[in-house]
């Protein structure tokens, strides 16, 4: 929408002034603050295009595609995560979960058309998440970086969602040992850490088509009774005989074995049941859809690395309820 703005000069040569700009509270040129967060609010959720057209559409306002990622990209490079206020008391129960997700990333060519020579590949974007028990919505931390860089956001998001000296923190994931290992440096003697069961069960179930090929889910069955009563030895004693030679091609049964012998101190399901704490990382499966692949994961769109991690910022900070926050502030 063009404004028609009359336009002032304190005498010949002087400095210009602009009433209109001035009375608004706008630059020439320029957007409002609330015009910036309508664009960095439809940039955030669908591609920087289609957040033009939703502005033409809900605001009547022409705004190119690349004004929408200019704001967007700059707001995310600015807005807190995670909220420098701790809770008042310390949670008695955390239970937190850490995973990997991988993103489509860019990386431009050298030269005058960095479109020549560019490549493309996978990063693992790593999510996290913490809630205390009986609440509803959980906190969530994501980083393209390394592994340390992982772990102290781990416990960073720990810490905000109420970790104490007495917290017991309850983990749960796929048993990956980067991760084990993060959540045994972050949370030592005050964690326990329980192998997603249904990442357990889908180990059985493949072997269970070996072993029972007749009736492989009333085996399955079998054994999953077994592992929620904590008879982990009844479970390996199913497997063993029937692993498949080293050398086969296929080795369900030996990976099931194997997966399950390794991780033996992560398979506690009857306390966790007990405790009502949960025995599956659905938490931080649903946080990859919602706050990741929504948004990272378009067809046919790359990031460059910097840009997806601008973006995440955007996506974990409305996840933790701190977007009206950051705009409130600023």
């Amino acid at each position: 929408m063009a404004v028609t703005e009359q336009l002032l000069r304190l005498g010949r040569g002087g400095a210009e002034l602009r009433p209109f700009c001035q009375q608004a509270g706008v630059q020439h040129r320029g957007y409002s603050r609330r015009l910036q967060r309508v664009l960095t609010d439809f940039g955030a959720e669908v591609s920087f295009g289609r957040a033009a057209a939703r502005v033409k559409e809900h605001y009547g306002l022409s705004v190119s595609a690349s004004a929408v990622r200019r704001h967007t990209l700059r707001h995310g490079q600015a807005i807190a995560t995670l909220s420098e206020a701790r809770p008042k008391t310390p949670a008695q129960t955390l239970i937190t979960q850490m995973d990997g997700s991988l993103i489509p990333v860019m990386q431009p060519g050298c030269g005058e058309d960095a479109r020549k020579g560019r490549r493309l590949f996978w990063r693992e974007v790593r999510l996290c998440s913490a809630r205390v028990t009986g609440q509803t919505t959980a906190l969530y931390g994501a980083t393209l970086g390394s592994v340390a860089t992982a772990a102290w956001l781990w416990r960073a998001t720990a810490q905000a969602a109420g970790l104490g000296e007495g917290t017991h923190v309850h983990g749960v994931g796929d048993g990956a040992p980067w991760i084990v290992d993060q959540f045994t440096e972050n949370f030592g003697p005050q964690g326990t850490y329980l192998l997603d069961f249904y990442h357990v069960s889908a180990y059985l179930a493949a072997a269970a088509a070996v072993i029972k090929p007749q009736h492989p889910k009333r085996w399955l069955r079998r054994q999953q009774g077994r592992l929620l009563e904590n008879k982990v030895a009844g479970v390996l004693r199913a497997l063993r005989p029937h692993q498949e030679d080293p050398s086969a091609t296929d080795q369900p049964v030996r990976a099931a074995y194997q997966y399950l012998q390794a991780r033996r101190t992560q398979l506690d399901y009857a306390a966790a049941r007990a405790r009502q704490l949960p025995i599956g990382s659905g938490e931080i499966e649903s946080g990859h859809r919602h706050i990741i692949q929504q948004r990272l994961k378009l067809a046919g769109g790359w990031w460059k690395e910097t840009h997806a991690q601008t973006m995440l910022n955007l996506r974990v900070a409305r996840a933790n309820h701190l977007w009206h926050t950051y705009w409130s502030k600023n």
